[in-house]
Formats: C-alpha cells, sequence, structure tokens
C-alpha cells in the first residue's frame, strides 16, 4: 500500500489481519488478532515510529502496519426528491 494514501483523520479498514494487535497504550500488549475481523472499520489518530499508525476500532487503539490497512471509499447515500 501506498503509505501517502494514509493521513491522520482518515478512516480505513483493515484489508487482512496481523499475526498479533499491539495496543497504542503508553505501555503497548500484544492481543490476538482475531479481536478484528478483515473489513472492521477504523479512524487513523496519530503517526507512530517503525512505520505504524495509531488507529481507533471500536474495539480499541491498535498500531497498525499500512500493509494491513486501506483508506476506507466514502460511499455518498444517493436520495431522490420525490
Amino acid at each position: 500500500m501506498n503509505e501517502q494514501q494514509i493521513a491522520v483523520g482518515s478512516k480505513v479498514s483493515l484489508i487482512t489481519k496481523p499475526p498479533y494487535l499491539k495496543t497504542a497504550d503508553p505501555m503497548p500488549m500484544l492481543r490476538p488478532a482475531d479481536i478484528l475481523d478483515v473489513g472492521d472499520e477504523g479512524i487513523v489518530m496519530d503517526r507512530r515510529p517503525g512505520g505504524y499508525w495509531g488507529v481507533k476500532f471500536d474495539k480499541g487503539t491498535f498500531l497498525m502496519e499500512s500493509q494491513y490497512l486501506a483508506v476506507a471509499t466514502i460511499q455518498e447515500s444517493s436520495h431522490t426528491d420525490v
């Protein structure tokens, strides 16, 4: 994935699961990857050293590498005035 596409504030989706998840806490902990599912969406909170992004998902904030993420496409709801 091209890292320039991801920016702080972007909505991203998980395209593949990493072997484990690392929490974005001050003292990061490793968590099992089954906490998240492929397709789960989150918001990029910040850029971290070592090529990681801090991404806030519904189930927690994790440090993710770009290879596991894709920028979520914004789907416009189609409204027709009747």
